[in-house]
């Protein structure tokens, strides 16, 4: 009989993490994961490119205080890998325009692969190096999600900001060649340096903004000082005083989700591309309004919108309400759900040009989004599935239904390549650039994808 003291410890989980990470090579990733990583890449540029005249980008780049080697893509200026990967991260998640994860959410894709490209441009790396960070972080972050679903939130942290510090630094550590050991002490300090509260839901505040950036920024940060020999804790994820216990403590986590065939499953391949540049809760919800406005109802006909909702997504989409139905600006009006319903329904869209401050403050938005109103569904299968349900009351007395089961974008309903091409083009036209230089960050994307050298240095900013 053996002394229950004398029994092995169990491994770790930020070293079987690490351990994969570490053995994630860019040749064999199967076809599909391969396909959505490059995909990542050509969103989260177009969406630097779309923010970079903006007032949050400009404060981030007055906020530099290095010259380097690395590209924020859509301007001239060279820094280092980490403001390289604060201005991108931010920009790419500026407008709430990224890639999400259903059953998260994260938005992996505006972390992981600034951070990469980050370090692989300090570093002259090339685009296998690349492509092995970017695969091994997304399938990370995504997984991590999993764990404690809703109670980070609950607890008032972003899980993109939290998770996105720990899958940064995994994801720099395979990008720089780290042995499994060292991800995980990478993960370990990461955890020290995991930030970001939602308070931004007060008042439209630009910290959401910075969280991608700030958690890109962490995970260099981390992986680096791992590779010195700087020391974590391997227990971060599950131990007493970890990750899970401190950012999510109202769920036991299930490390299932995060362990059970890493490697081998990739939950990458089901990341959502989002088809509108608004909150991810919210996006089955406009598309049941622009189908309900095709169908001929007018604005005026419309006594009330009933939506049927998860509870989780209440506090950050719903509530208070009379909030949500005016948002004081633009970038609130992306996490109120009455106001994504009224200007899709009026506009036909829910794209970076309807959420302007000016477009919030439209009397005729304003009046339908006043309409809209919630009721909580005990069925709603949040987070696993994001749906959309509203019951609209006309004053004929009809009431017509729209339903959505998925979001458009994601596993059940892929954005096609070309349209994940044709958003690219698109963002790069609304942030002022021309054809050319639309087509030489492509061609220069699509070479890292390749396998072949990270250069920016035929785009022009």
């Amino acid at each position: 009989m053996h002394d229950a003291h004398s029994a092995p410890a169990a491994k770790p989980v930020a070293l079987a993490v690490g351990q994969f990470a570490a053995a994630v090579m860019a040749e064999k990733l199967p076809a599909s994961t391969a396909k959505v990583c490059a995909q990542l890449m050509i969103d989260v540029a177009g969406l630097c490119v779309a923010a970079r005249n903006t007032d949050y980008v400009q404060a981030c780049l007055a906020s530099v205080l290095s010259d380097g080697p690395v590209t924020a893509i859509g301007h001239t200026r060279g820094m280092n890998a980490y403001d390289a990967a604060l201005v991108n991260g931010t920009a790419a998640h500026g407008e709430d325009f990224d890639d999400t994860f259903e059953g998260g959410p994260v938005h992996a894709g505006a972390v992981i692969v600034p951070a990469v490209l980050a370090i692989a441009q300090q570093r002259g790396l090339d685009g296998n190096a690349v492509m092995k960070g970017v695969a091994a972080g997304v399938e990370i972050m995504c997984r991590m999600s999993l764990v404690t679903p809703q109670a980070m939130h609950k607890a008032g942290f972003h899980p993109t900001a939290v998770i996105g510090a720990l899958a940064g630094a995994a994801a720099v550590g395979a990008t720089i060649g780290l042995d499994g050991p060292r991800i995980a002490r990478a993960m370990g300090i990461a955890g020290s340096l995991a930030s970001g509260i939602i308070e931004y839901l007060a008042d439209g505040s630009w910290t959401k903004r910075l969280h991608a950036g700030s958690a890109a920024q962490a995970g260099i940060r981390a992986a680096l000082l791992a590779e010195a020999g700087f020391v974590g804790p391997p227990t971060v994820l599950e131990g007493t005083h970890g990750f899970y216990k401190a950012f999510g403590p109202s769920r036991e986590p299930d490390f299932s989700h995060l362990l059970d065939g890493l490697g081998t499953r990739w939950v990458t391949d089901g990341v959502a591309f989002k088809p509108f540049a608004c909150g991810t809760m919210t996006q089955p919800y406009v598309d049941c309004a622009i189908e309900l406005a095709r169908e001929g109802v007018r604005a005026e006909d419309i006594v009330s919108i009933v939506c049927n909702v998860g509870e989780g997504t209440v506090h950050r989409l719903w509530e208070p309400l009379a909030l949500k139905q005016a948002p004081p600006n633009g970038y609130a009006g992306k996490f109120s759900t009455p106001y994504c319903i009224a200007v899709g329904f009026i506009d036909g869209d829910a794209g970076l040009g309807q959420f302007t401050n000016e477009r919030t403050q439209d009397a005729a938005i304003q009046a339908l989004a006043a309409k809209v109103s919630f009721v909580i569904d005990p069925e709603n299968p949040y987070p696993n599935e994001f749906t959309g349900h509203m019951r609209a009351t006309l004053k004929d007395g009809r009431v017509i239904e729209k339903h959505r089961a998925h979001m458009r974008g994601g596993a059940h309903e892929p954005l096609s390549d070309e349209a994940i091409l044709a958003k690219f083009r698109a963002n790069a036209r609304f942030g002022g650039w021309d054809a050319g230089r639309t087509n030489a960050l492509e061609t220069a994307l699509a070479a890292i994808a390749a396998g072949g050298k990270v250069d920016f240095t035929k785009v022009e900013g």
